[in-house]
């Protein structure tokens, strides 16, 4: 359990191998979250500084703890990953010697804000930051066309059986609107039948579907991972933890691409996943997957 939050950060060994912490290095950590890789990075020599960045506003004050406990080293700015360029202006970010990304959805954030979960009864929100998006999970469930919602279940969560879920939504939704986390899961348990023993909820796909939209989250990767490359220094490390396959693969292409360029040189062939121990630790972290591009020629921000 780390010190500041309930969410336990994946792959921070790893993570620690890649950046490679030492002194007078700096980094910038655009998902701080609970702190965990953060505090590893700043743990691991006593000059290192972490410039932190995180869009939960919440989030940002559980970290002030830290703050305190690394006075002059550990800073942190409200703001979306996705707006790097303007708040590193803003800022006046210097170059980075790494820069890390988790884009999985902190626990803290699962438990505590509404919509993102199934197993509280909560109003079916789902933004991540209320600051950076007003479109809302309930307002696409109840008025997003039978083929735009088909799209999105099969886009963003791959639900093979999208068109029968979206089809009870539609019948549902005409004789009340459906508000609520509970709501929708029983919808789709209406729809597909309910979960069976040991298998994941039937829901399951259409929630992460739903929050991917709503917090345009690919669309966000898209834009931050050429600015992020820009603020690394010569020999610097981009390091980004994906949890879905949609996002995987934009990390994976983009290094592709930057390393095709001649401008950048990917660390590890093959993504990086869990061990055994950590698995057994933190279950949540099954299906992350570590990617690391470090950048072999400057590029002026």
């Amino acid at each position: 359990m780390e010190l500041f939050s309930q969410h336990k950060s994946v792959l921070v060994d790893e993570v620690i191998l890649a950046l490679r912490p030492g002194p007078q290095k700096v980094f910038l950590d655009v998902t701080c979250g609970g702190g965990g890789h953060s505090k590893a990075l700043l743990d691991a020599d006593p000059a290192v500084k972490v410039f932190a960045l995180d869009w939960d506003m919440k989030a940002v004050e559980r970290l002030e703890p830290m703050i305190e406990q690394y006075a002059g080293r550990f800073s942190v700015v409200w703001g979306s990953f996705s707006h790097l360029y303007k708040i590193g202006k803003k800022h006046d970010f210097p170059q980075f010697d790494g820069i890390l990304a988790d884009f999985g959805t902190s626990q803290d954030q699962i438990h505590t804000s509404d919509g993102f979960s199934f197993l509280n009864d909560t109003p079916l929100d789902m933004r991540m930051s209320l600051g950076h998006f007003r479109t809302t999970a309930e307002h696409v469930v109840n008025y997003a066309t039978e083929r735009e919602l088909c799209e999105i279940f099969w886009m963003y969560g791959e639900e093979r059986r999208a068109k029968e879920i979206v089809r009870r939504i539609i019948d549902e939704r005409k004789k009340s609107k459906i508000r609520t986390t509970l709501q929708l899961a029983h919808v789709v348990e209406l729809a597909v039948g309910p979960a069976h023993k040991g298998a994941i909820h039937p829901a399951t796909k259409v929630f992460q579907a739903l929050r991917i939209f709503v917090n345009k989250e690919l669309e966000n990767i898209t834009a931050f991972l050429p600015v992020a490359f820009q603020y690394l220094s010569e020999g610097g490390r981009l390091a980004c933890i994906s949890f879905h396959s949609l996002e995987d693969r934009l990390v994976k292409d983009f290094c592709k691409t930057i390393e095709k360029e001649g401008r950048g040189s990917i660390v590890f062939q093959r993504p990086v996943t869990p061990t055994s121990e950590e698995l057994i630790k933190n279950p949540s972290s099954r299906s992350s997957k570590l990617r690391v591009l470090e950048k072999i020629k400057s590029t002026d921000v």
